[in-house]
């Protein structure tokens, strides 16, 4: 990575008119959820599966659960869904009743190929003829099903994303749209920026912030305590490896090399690091002060971040909320309260 300041394309905003993500550099997201949930209601409602002198239709989908985003990261797109569909299916039999049932979708995923996503067939009423159809739906409706999984996950990947790779100083059409960036997670953070002020680094000014959040965890802060300082939990919501030396003066390396830095300070109640993320300005650091005490049988942290890049204040805010406070909830449980 060049110096800051010494003129590398990736930071020059000036090169692009409307001073959108230049070069496509920095990570940008964008909420699928809604287009999402559309999508798969058009795709499957009065779908129809037919075959072996039986035919059945998709009537309503009563179930379109979960979340699904599109990351635009150096000009390549990277994609999150997680879906748990329910389907309403009827079918009319030779003696003209009607025979109802239920599909279930409760995997679909980027983690599984769609050959893996399991497809439950389910019926209302057992009868001889319900069971004929299920037995129809369950060995050659699937597969109809899977091909409108297939369908969603291309038009994610073709159609909703259009846009969100965007043209270079010497390709720029006279109207550029700005694609939208944050991902409403679930978690409800408190995170305030302060003013900003500026920092010398490798003789060049950066405008910088103050992040602060607040979170609340259902375990004790000696376990909280241990999921920052011991390597398999940290490699376990980080989902990756790790390298990780937790006393004062001890590195630390996270997310592929792209965060990475320090302890300065580290004690059950508090912990103090440098910290930067890989595509920051070279060089530049922050610090992280984490403090960790119970509050109603709850745990409570409290982050403060100073020196954050101004540029990077939105996505450095939401990378904290989703691969930290949100992965740490899921990975360990502690986000559930009773």
């Amino acid at each position: 990575m060049a110096k800051w300041g010494q003129g590398d394309p990736r930071w020059i905003v000036e090169e692009r008119p409307d001073a959108t993500n230049v070069n496509n550099w920095h990570w940008t997201e964008k909420n699928a959820c809604a287009w999402s949930q559309e999508k798969i209601k058009d795709l499957f409602t009065n779908l129809q599966i037919e075959g072996d002198g039986l035919s059945c239709k998709v009537t309503e989908v009563e179930k379109c659960e979960g979340e699904a985003v599109a990351n635009n990261r150096k000009g390549k797109l990277i994609f999150f869904y997680e879906w748990n569909i329910v389907l309403k299916w009827t079918s009319s039999g030779k003696s003209d009743n009607v025979i109802e049932g239920k599909i279930n979708i409760p995997n679909l995923s980027e983690e599984n190929d769609i050959s893996e996503v399991d497809v439950e067939i389910t019926l209302k009423d057992s009868t001889d003829e319900g069971e004929k159809v299920k037995h129809f739906l369950h060995t050659k409706g699937k597969e109809v099903v899977r091909d409108s999984l297939k369908k969603y996950v291309s038009s994610l990947k073709e159609e909703f994303t259009k846009g969100m790779i965007l043209p270079k100083k010497d390709s720029v059409n006279e109207n550029i749209t700005n694609i939208t960036t944050g991902f409403n997670v679930k978690m409800q953070m408190n995170a305030t920026p302060i003013q900003t002020k500026q920092n010398d680094t490798l003789g060049c000014k950066i405008s910088t912030t103050t992040i602060k959040q607040q979170q609340k965890f259902q375990c004790s802060p000696e376990e909280f305590y241990k999921v920052f300082t011991t390597l398999e939990m940290v490699q376990a919501f980080t989902k990756g490896p790790v390298k990780l030396e937790p006393k004062v003066h001890g590195k630390f390396e996270l997310f592929g090399g792209n965060i990475y830095g320090e302890f300065l300070e580290i004690s059950p109640t508090k912990i103090v690091q440098k910290w930067r993320c890989k595509q920051w300005p070279s060089g530049h650091f922050s610090q992280v002060t984490i403090d960790i005490c119970e509050k109603n049988y709850q745990t409570e942290v409290n982050l403060t971040q100073v020196d954050v890049p101004t540029s990077e204040e939105e996505s450095t805010k939401e990378n904290w909320e989703r691969y930290y406070w949100d992965a740490i909830k899921r990975t360990f449980g502690f986000g559930y309260f009773m």
